[in-house]
């Protein structure tokens, strides 16, 4: 039974990724912010599959909590298999020159500290045994960059490089690293952004159809599915209306 500890899995991508590998009979360790969500997550993976549930209530922005959280983990599920590195936030659209200095600090300590932080805690476990999966949530913002994503598009990037680096690093140990990078999916994604704005969150997807958080799932189970000598390093995934930084709207 494989054991693997998912970020950010109170919803969205999460929660999907967390139902989706919970029919496989696993041992999933999810942490969000969000008590009263994540409680909601594990009920429905308790009681619709066989899967163990143990859930942890901390923010990746925080190192100390990260440690205690990790420290925390029950003896039954401290060997960790897999990574799943999920937790991430965009706010606001504003030009660098009226960017909140807030929004920013908040965009770089959970998409990159917080990745960095759980790397650095989980990653040790798996070099001494040699063997393990880990997935970093991206973005195509990885590779492209859109008017009003200055920061958000810097720290998916920096994502990337992460990912890359830390393949690097752990190639002498039997490690897998992925990076899964999803494009416009609809999700509370663009809620966060725009502060809990529904109306605006809803015009970003008018006119065509975007990705969903299950999509995303699917190609995370895909992922992990494959032969121990079969590594995905990177995959892009849009809707078929999307490519390129251009989306087409009927």
């Amino acid at each position: 039974m494989k054991t693997i500890l998912i970020t950010g899995a109170s919803g969205g991508f999460g929660e999907a990724i967390a139902k989706t590998l919970a029919k496989q009979n696993v041992k999933l360790i999810l942490t969000g912010r969000n008590k009263t969500h994540l409680d909601e997550v594990c009920h429905f993976i308790t009681t619709h599959t066989s899967s163990k549930v143990l859930p942890l209530v901390f923010d990746v922005q925080d190192l100390d909590a990260c440690q205690k959280a990790v420290d925390s983990i029950p003896e039954d599920f401290k060997d960790i298999d897999i990574l799943i590195n999920n937790a991430g936030l965009a706010v606001e659209l504003n030009t660098i020159d009226k960017g909140s200095y807030e929004d920013w600090e908040r965009m770089i300590n959970t998409n990159i500290k917080g990745l960095l932080y759980m790397t650095r805690l989980i990653s040790p476990g798996m070099v001494a045994k040699k063997s393990g999966h880990i997935i970093n949530i991206g973005s195509i913002s990885s590779r492209e960059v859109y008017a009003g994503g200055n920061v958000y598009c810097a720290t998916k990037h920096a994502v990337l490089a992460l990912s890359q680096g830390t393949r690097m690093d752990l190639l002498p140990h039997n490690i897998k690293v992925t990076h899964v990078s999803p494009g416009a999916a609809e999700t509370s994604f663009s809620i966060v952004r725009f502060h809990g704005d529904k109306a605006r969150a809803d015009k970003v997807y008018e006119g065509f159809t975007p990705l969903i958080a299950d999509d995303v799932a699917n190609v995370v189970e895909y992922v992990l599915s494959l032969p121990e000598h079969v590594c995905i390093n990177e995959i892009n995934l849009t809707c078929t209306a999307q490519f390129n930084g251009l989306i087409h709207r009927k």
